[in-house]
């Protein structure tokens, strides 16, 4: 790009070191963070605040993880990963990375101000109902064997 539009080359490696500037000051400090969860929480707090015996309680707890989370979506794919390596349900984790990529509640303040409490409450409860049937229909849709693969990755790394 840089010898057939030297103009737009420049720019392009300008967004891109930007981009890889911002990811180097985000993910050291996540995986630091994500090193001392997967130490210092016990398997069975996690396995009782979101296991699969956990119930709708579970949902709750990964639904306010994933929303009250800051960071860009591949922020949360190591979480995902400590939360599978500890035995948490695919359907919590998935309600989580939901939550994590529509419901943050910092976005839902901004919509507020900005387009009112009607329309932020509505998109608010639509994205609730759909994280929780996508993640409901994922985890019955993913076979027995590809669920246990992953778990078995998770526990690898």
């Amino acid at each position: 790009m840089l010898i057939v539009e030297p103009g737009l080359g420049r720019e392009v490696v300008s967004l891109s070191l930007d981009n890889l500037l911002e990811m180097l000051s985000i993910i050291p400090p996540i995986f630091l963070l994500l090193g001392l969860m997967d130490v210092w929480v016990p398997k069975e707090i996690i396995m009782k605040f979101m296991g699969k015996d956990a119930g709708i309680k579970g949902g709750m707890f990964a639904f306010a993880l994933g929303s009250f989370s800051s960071g860009p979506l591949y922020a949360s794919f190591p979480v995902a990963m400590v939360f599978l390596k500890k035995g948490v349900s695919l359907t919590n984790i998935f309600i989580f990375l939901g939550a994590w990529s529509t419901t943050k509640i910092p976005m839902m303040l901004f919509e507020i101000t900005q387009l009112g409490s009607k329309f932020a409450l509505i998109r608010f409860g639509l994205n609730l109902v759909a994280i929780i049937l996508l993640a409901v229909i994922m985890e019955k849709t993913t076979g027995k064997r590809d669920a246990e693969t992953m778990y078995e990755l998770a526990k690898d790394n």
